[in-house]
């Protein structure tokens, strides 16, 4: 009797090879097997499988990425283990990608696209679809003259030179077109933005944002703060759209606080640009809660992240509570001390406050709106002498 054949009716996977660069002269606390096992996830989430990775160590920057030899030995791999692409842990110029498409001869994406393609899955509003929109349009503007090398195969000269030119021009004719108008219409999301913070916030409202690198468990905490219905999954990037609920203090005290989208290791700045209007919350924010996922090997490397981010942002100073949250995951009680030494390896210093919970026990929820209250009321009190002071004095 002849076996029978059984066929996969999932969706298709592609097989790819990761590649990552070492520079000895660019001194990263991230270490590259951290960062390419951060890349295989980000793989994961787009679709791909990967296979294989590939690491180089070098004394500076190379034109090529990666060295000749590498290069060599790269293209026998992706050959003989049917690879369907190369995935690059670092942003690479258009001609390094074009250059290492024609060498490897299978599709090339640095961690910028495939950053890029995880969003695009995930978006789900018009905001968040617009935001993704704009970012890889803008990705996708300086790459323009590479989607067009078949033309070079003519072998140039009369007939082929002009065609090519008049379409690419054409071509980023379009695509300028297409960023006015996704930039118009962001703009006036963000208007409208504006108008909602306005009527839902008075003088008197604190703004509380909640921070943190993707997956830490921002959703889940946000949820058990304001009893709301946020989606939460273990997966990257699964908040792309800002929610925001008031809070009610016991104090009296008027606040709204933000769920935001999450950070990661190598965040491409069109990225942050484009969702500049999704972090606005956190701009204007008088209070951050900085979520870490306290289970991660990389929790302190992933807290430095979004510290680095917030900074680049210019909020680095705003006032932030660390929240080392998924304390289940490590621990049998609320009450067991925190032993991994990962206060060891964060600058706690730079935060107000400290404290340790477990969104999915409802672990230190008391304590995180104790601390919260009482951080707010200092921030209270510490602009009423300033209020004092601009009330005008009789002669």
């Amino acid at each position: 009797m002849a076996k029978k054949r059984t066929y996969s009716t999932g969706p298709f996977r592609e097989r790819a090879i990761l590649v990552g660069v070492n520079v000895r002269s660019q001194g990263d606390y991230w270490s590259l097997d951290d960062s390419l096992a951060e890349l295989s996830e980000l793989a994961r989430a787009a679709g791909a499988n990967p296979v294989a990775r590939f690491s180089q160590s070098m004394n500076k920057p190379s034109p090529t990425y990666i060295g000749k030899g590498k290069i060599e030995e790269l293209a026998y791999t992706v050959k003989h283990k049917e690879v369907d692409t190369v995935i690059f842990d670092d942003e690479l110029n258009p001609n390094q990608q074009k250059s290492l498409e024609d060498k490897l001869k299978v599709k090339v994406i640095d961690r910028t696209a495939l950053i890029l393609d995880v969003f695009a899955q995930r978006a789900r509003s018009r905001e968040g679809r617009l935001q993704i929109e704009l970012a890889q349009t803008e990705y996708l503007l300086p790459r323009l003259a590479g989607q067009w090398s078949h033309l070079e195969r003519l072998g140039g000269g009369v007939g082929t030179r002009g065609p090519g030119e008049t379409q690419i021009e054409t071509d980023r004719r379009l695509v300028r077109r297409k960023l006015s108008r996704v930039k118009k219409e962001i703009s006036q999301i963000q208007f409208q933005r504006d108008q909602q913070r306005q009527q839902r916030t008075g003088s008197d409202t604190k703004i509380v944002a909640l921070v943190g690198y993707t997956n830490a468990g921002k959703s889940a905490l946000f949820n058990k703060i304001t009893s709301s219905g946020v989606i939460e999954r273990n997966q990257l990037f699964s908040t792309l759209d800002t929610t925001t609920r008031r809070m009610y203090m016991p104090s009296g005290i008027l606040a709204t606080i933000s769920d935001t989208v999450g950070f990661v290791h190598k965040l491409p700045p069109i990225l942050v640009a484009a969702f500049r209007a999704t972090l606005e919350e956190a701009l204007v924010a008088d209070l951050l809660l900085q979520v870490v996922d306290v289970s991660s090997p990389y929790a302190a490397e992933q807290a430095q992240v979004v510290s680095d981010q917030l900074a680049e942002m210019g909020i680095g100073d705003t006032p932030r509570i660390l929240v080392l949250n998924k304390l289940d995951l490590v621990a049998e009680t609320a009450d067991e001390p925190l032993t991994l030494g990962v206060l060891d390896h964060i600058d706690v210093s730079e935060f107000n406050r400290v404290v340790t919970t477990s969104a999915t026990k409802s672990w230190g929820m008391s304590d995180l709106r104790n601390q919260l209250e009482s951080e707010l009321s200092t921030r209270i009190s510490e602009k009423i002498p300033d209020l004092i002071s601009a009330i005008p004095r009789s002669g």
